[in-house]
């Protein structure tokens, strides 16, 4: 656990992740660049080393990165209790706004005026992944190697469809490869508190967490809730299956819940998807969505609440588990030259394959129709959105130009989106 005398007090914790939960629209990398704001250029809490080297370490992990990286810095400021309420004020937010737009989309269906405001918001999703793209890339590809990392992992994700694990991979033992040059100037780095961090107590620490994170779900299925056994399994096999956020396995989650259990419609799981990501918190908050129409529409509003709360049980404690077994060894682990030329690499290859999110997302809101559902995603010229376009001209001018807040920003998007609709344009 670490121990600084620096560290901020509780109140000025709450306020900084709240604020981060709250903003936290737009993707992993609009919420990085969020967080690098709030805790590394505002509030100089932590170093841009520290900041990026937790970032290569959460990318690692399978689960949304940006809520382990929110969680490991609360935990690197506070221990274990700033830990879980950096993690919860990350995730709360955005889980309280999707609770609200399922049970409104079971009951009033596609919402026209929600859909029409959402235009905006995601013209300015838009925007601020490339904002961030751009941040990032300025400070995690300092040399060419980095550079031919960004630039193979972007074609081998939006081009070839190279699976994100396997792309991970590679760029960690290319690294550990080229880090061993370093290893003999390698020297010993002690820890904060001076004494080694305990594996046995990491091991005891998972084990607490790992038999909380399946009770409910084995005291469901001997109950006879099969509805709800079966979601939480299938939902916490997806938890630690998540490499690469919550994209790499919207196919895999469509074809279970869609087509084998009939959970949903395939209109449904779109909506899902496009809901999901104009709202506060980490994509992989579809899965509250999805569990939540799922019990809605089986049997009313009250399974519904219940089926979306055991999902995001099952898909956000793993995320603790992970953080809290190894964030004490994160900086004895980074300190090791092969390690640090590892995630290095993995970084810069994340760093393409972000900008292949952003070109996928950004050609998802100017064309109506994408063909084929393989790589790469070709769009129909004909389905060009002219209105949809010039709503990203205007983020981009709001982002890049005007520099306007980000509470401002999404006010003003979601004014824009659903004004140009009612006036038909």
């Amino acid at each position: 656990m670490p121990s600084d005398p620096r560290a901020p007090a509780w109140r000025e914790l709450f306020q900084a992740f709240g604020r981060i939960g709250v903003m936290s629209f737009g993707g992993p990398a609009a919420q990085i660049s969020v967080m690098h704001g709030e805790l590394v250029d505002r509030r100089r809490w932590l170093s841009e080393d520290s900041f990026l080297g937790a970032l290569s370490f959460c990318m690692l992990l399978p689960g949304p990165e940006a809520m382990q990286l929110a969680t490991y810095s609360g935990w690197r400021l506070r221990g274990v209790a700033g830990g879980l309420m950096a993690g919860l004020l990350f995730v709360l937010p955005g889980a309280a706004v999707v609770a609200a737009l399922a049970l409104a989309y079971v009951q009033w269906g596609t919402l026209p005026g929600v859909q029409a405001a959402f235009m905006g918001i995601k013209a300015l999703v838009v925007a601020l992944v490339l904002q961030a793209l751009w941040r990032l890339s300025q400070r995690a590809l300092p040399g060419w190697a980095q550079r031919a990392w960004a630039v193979a992992g972007f074609v081998a994700i939006f081009a070839l469809g190279v699976p994100f694990p396997l792309l991970i991979l590679v760029a960690a033992l290319w690294g550990l490869w080229r880090g061993g040059a370093a290893r003999a100037q390698a020297t010993p780095v002690p820890p904060t508190s001076g004494t080694a961090p305990s594996w046995r107590r990491s091991l005891v620490t998972a084990t607490l967490w790992a038999v909380a994170w399946l009770a409910p779900v084995l005291l469901l299925r001997l109950s006879g809730a099969t509805f709800l056994a079966d979601l939480g399994a299938f939902f916490a096999r997806l938890a630690v299956l998540s490499f690469g956020g919550a994209y790499a396995l919207l196919a895999w989650m469509a074809q279970v819940t869609v087509d084998q259990h009939g959970w949903l419609t395939p209109g449904q799981m779109i909506d899902a998807l496009g809901l999901a990501e104009t709202t506060p918190g980490p994509l992989i908050l579809v899965t509250q969505f999805v569990a939540m129409v799922a019990g809605a529409v089986r049997a009313g509003p009250e399974l519904g609440l219940a089926a979306g709360a055991l999902t995001l049980w099952v898909t956000f404690v793993p995320c603790f588990l992970f953080i809290f077994v190894l964030a004490p060894h994160v900086e004895r682990l980074l300190a090791l030259p092969r390690l640090k030329a590892a995630l290095a690499a993995v970084t810069a290859a994340v760093v393409g394959v972000i900008a292949s999110l952003a070109l996928w997302f950004t050609l998802h809101v100017l064309f109506d129709t994408i063909r084929g559902a393989g790589a790469p995603p070709l769009p129909v010229w004909e389905s060009f959105q002219p209105l949809a376009a010039a709503l990203v001209a205007l983020a981009l001018a709001l982002v890049f130009i005007l520099r306007t807040g980000l509470l401002t920003n999404l006010v003003a998007m979601a004014a824009l989106g659903l004004a140009a609709v009612q006036l038909g344009l």
